[in-house]
């Protein structure tokens, strides 16, 4: 059974956003050496939980998102249509992660599905 693997916070001053949650929670963030200003967020070890990101949020009204984990991207796009969900990012690649597509369910929530792939390119 597909689990949530990692969550987003969109932030409109991600700087104010990291200070915040460091203060707020003692998380962790490092500066993802990505092609995108991204900050990967630890929020504990040993516990059980998720670790997320921040970034700046792109578009007015973006909220919190959950990224769930799939064996194959494709197989769970089309699961998520014939469910009556659609997508609203297409499948693409993050370098030596994996493939992310982001979709919304009949609710219009917004999630994003990550098959993991380290080759990715």
């Amino acid at each position: 059974m597909p689990r949530v693997i990692h969550f987003e916070i969109p932030a409109d001053n991600p700087e104010r956003a990291v200070d915040f949650y460091k203060k707020a929670f003692s998380w962790n963030f490092d500066k993802w050496p990505g092609p995108t200003d991204y900050w990967l967020i630890t929020t504990g070890k040993g516990e059980p939980g998720i670790d997320g990101g921040l970034l700046k949020r792109p578009r007015p009204g973006a909220g919190i998102v959950n990224t769930i984990g799939v064996a194959a991207l494709e197989a769970a796009l089309e699961r998520v249509h014939q469910a009556g969900g659609k997508t609203v990012v297409p499948k693409m690649p993050i370098p030596g992660v994996g493939y992310l597509a982001y979709c919304q369910d009949t609710e219009g929530n917004t999630f994003g599905m990550m098959q993991a792939d380290p080759d990715a390119k």
